[in-house]
C-alpha cells in the first residue's frame, strides 16, 4: 500500500530543512570576506539560495511502484501532477557586495574599502522563521496523517 501524503510531507520537511542549512551557513558567513580564492585573490562569500521545484511522480517510479499504485494515483503521475517538492540546486545571490570603508583591514583595497558578503542579516532571519514555521506546519500534517492512517487500519481491524 502506498501513501503520497507521507511522501508529499516528508519532501516538504527535508526541503525545509535543507532551507534552515542554507540560511544558518548564510547568517555564519555574514563577514567573510575570505570564502574562496578565484582569479589569484579572494572573493567575499555570497548569499545562497535553495531553488525549489514541484517534484512530480517520475514514469520510472510509476513503473516501479505499479503494482501497489491506486488509479488515482496512476491518473495524477500520468498527469504529472504534483505530488510534493524538492530542491533542484542552489543559487548564489547575484546582489552587489556591500563596500565598507576600513583601510585598517587586512582585505582592504588601495582606497581602503573593503568587499563584504551580500547577505542581510533581517532578510535572513526572515527567512529563517518562515522556513521553521514551514517545517512545523509539515510535522503537524505528517503527525495528523499518521494518526488518520492508524485509526483507518484500527476500524478495518474491527
Amino acid at each position: 500500500m502506498r501513501f503520497p501524503e507521507l511522501w508529499i510531507q516528508s519532501s516538504a520537511l527535508s526541503l525545509n530543512r535543507l532551507k534552515m542549512d542554507v540560511i544558518a551557513e548564510n547568517i555564519a558567513n555574514a563577514d567573510s570576506t575570505r570564502a574562496r580564492f578565484e582569479n589569484g585573490q579572494w572573493q567575499p562569500y555570497r548569499r545562497r539560495m535553495v531553488v525549489q521545484q514541484a517534484a512530480p511522480l517520475s514514469f520510472k517510479e510509476m513503473l516501479n511502484n505499479a503494482k501497489r499504485m491506486t488509479s488515482a494515483e496512476t491518473a495524477r503521475a500520468v498527469r504529472g501532477e504534483v505530488i510534493g517538492v524538492r530542491a533542484s540546486g542552489m543559487k548564489e545571490d547575484d546582489a552587489p557586495l556591500r563596500r565598507v570603508y576600513d583601510p585598517t583591514h587586512p582585505d582592504a583595497d588601495r582606497e581602503g574599502y573593503v568587499l563584504y558578503p551580500n547577505v542581510d542579516l533581517p532578510r535572513e532571519m526572515i527567512d529563517l522563521l518562515s522556513a521553521s514555521r514551514a517545517y512545523e506546519a509539515n510535522v503537524t500534517a505528517l503527525s495528523a496523517t499518521k494518526a488518520m492512517l492508524q485509526k483507518t487500519l484500527e476500524i478495518g481491524r474491527s
